[in-house]
């Protein structure tokens, strides 16, 4: 797949005209990491806007303590990097390749001057930043009224939207401390929570992936 046809999937800019997406890939730099690289760590200048081509990588903020709490999994087609681009504040949080992954990389300058070119841009990228806001205000939410079962049921349905090849949905795979991660949790916890689930006809563990068997039952762990 060419970098016009990437674009031409990826939200954010499905909507530009064939010569606006030519002039972006023009500019952008392709970066290859392996599972458990660092792309950029919190605090470092924000330089560039990425696009997953391909693979998965994670959010987080790591406590001083080495508790790790995941903000966001982004693959194939998401953007991320865009807030330290706008506002010219270093990145936010760290970003760690969870599989092998290939970035495209377009740099301030480029993405900036596109954005007051393009207005139809800037209101994808309004529309991206208010999901993540909501997203935002719902993760705080349940951090501060959603017991870990609740958190852990919530975050697995969030997850499970990729059909398997039985036709149940089940999360990408995930080490246990991932999954622990974006549950705000520990590894210890998370484990004794998915081992009820699964006594319970919840779920089902997988090769790394949590297959949901219980939608309902799930649903009823966070009312």
């Amino acid at each position: 797949m060419t970098e016009v046809e990437m674009l031409s999937h990826v939200p954010l800019f499905a909507r530009l005209p064939a010569e606006a997406l030519q002039d972006f890939a023009q500019h952008l730099r392709r970066r290859r990491y392996g599972r458990g690289d660092k792309v950029f760590y919190q605090g470092d200048p924000g330089l560039s806007l990425c696009i997953v081509q391909t693979g998965r990588v994670k959010l987080c903020l790591t406590s001083p303590e080495g508790r790790e709490i995941i903000i966001d999994l982004v693959g194939s087609g998401g953007v991320f990097g865009e807030l330290a681009l706008l506002d010219d504040e270093p990145r936010s949080a760290d970003c760690v390749a969870i599989e092998p992954s290939e970035l495209l990389l377009l740099g301030r300058a480029e993405f900036v001057d596109c954005l007051l070119k393009r207005p139809q841009l800037a209101i994808e990228l309004l529309a991206i930043l208010s999901r993540r806001v909501r997203r935002d205000t719902m993760l705080l939410q349940d951090a501060a009224f959603l017991d870990v079962p609740a958190r852990l049921a919530r975050t697995i349905l969030r997850l499970a939207d990729a059909p398997t090849a039985g036709g149940t949905a089940g999360t990408p795979r995930l080490s246990q401390t991932d999954l622990a991660g974006l549950a705000g949790t520990t590894r210890e916890t998370l484990n004794k929570w998915l081992g009820l689930f699964q006594d319970e006809g919840l779920v089902r563990l997988e090769k790394g992936r949590v297959i949901v068997l219980d939608k309902p039952g799930l649903q009823n762990r966070i009312s």
